[in-house]
């Protein structure tokens, strides 16, 4: 697994490094946000831990921009701060950030929450069904998502790893009405480290690819003060 830690202050990173080296991860360090944006593009890494405030383009702004192009390989963001302010959780959050932690940390907690978001992608593994709706048809096993256009025309969705298992769930029980905590029971498990509030950054980020209009959404709905659900007639 390859990790980019972007983090300025030489200590704090040397100190990640030696972390999730020991972890038997292979690392790369950087301490600006262009420099970040260069090595995500030539190594596409797994997973990049991220310091809010870094010289050149800052942390948020090198997170937003790597969402906006997410590829085969999207990388987990795991996001570091000096700043505890809730603002800045949210703020960090609605860029696309899988997770949150602010300075001073424990490199202990560090190492186990990289391993819980990598562990995602590994949660939905050995599924062999096909779910279909109306609108969108998804194969688990082969981990591809279509949108049906009528016709028998299909188009396939270009969703990242996580966006395709929170969809194949909503699909899996359609009408259901899902809270944050049962969707990171259900995608994430007991490993989850984090706030409650990543879910609600996903599921923005999967209305952006399926609904016609995401602001008023027809397939993902909220429903208010208990959760999201999804509806598309068979």
């Amino acid at each position: 697994m390859e990790i980019l830690i972007v983090e300025d202050e030489a200590e704090i990173a040397q100190l990640i490094q030696l972390y999730m080296e020991k972890e038997g991860f292979s690392c790369r360090v950087c301490r600006d946000g262009n420099q970040a944006l260069q090595i995500f593009q030539e190594q596409k890494p797994d997973l990049i831990i991220l310091d809010l405030m870094i010289p050149g383009l800052d942390g948020l702004e090198v997170c937003a921009r790597i969402r906006q192009q997410p590829g085969p390989k999207d990388p987990y963001i795991l996001m570091l701060t000096a700043r505890g302010e809730e603002i800045d959780r949210i703020i960090g959050l609605s860029t696309g950030a899988d997770d949150y932690m602010v300075k001073p940390f424990s490199p202990k907690e560090l190492v186990a929450r990289v391993r819980a978001l990598l562990r995602r992608s590994l949660r939905q593994g050995g599924q062999t069904h096909t779910y279909r709706t109306q609108h969108f048809q998804i194969d688990v096993d082969q981990r591809v998502a279509q949108r049906c256009l009528g016709n028998n025309e299909f188009e396939s969705l270009d969703l990242t790893a996580l966006e395709f298992d929170l969809l194949s769930t909503f699909m899996s029980y359609p009408g259901r009405v899902w809270n944050r905590t049962q969707l990171i029971d259900k995608l994430w498990g007991s490993n989850f480290f984090g706030d409650e509030r990543v879910v609600d950054t996903h599921i923005a980020r999967l209305r952006k690819k399926i609904e016609p209009d995401p602001s008023n959404p027809t397939f993902v709905k909220t429903v208010i003060g208990v959760g999201y659900k999804f509806e598309d007639t068979v």
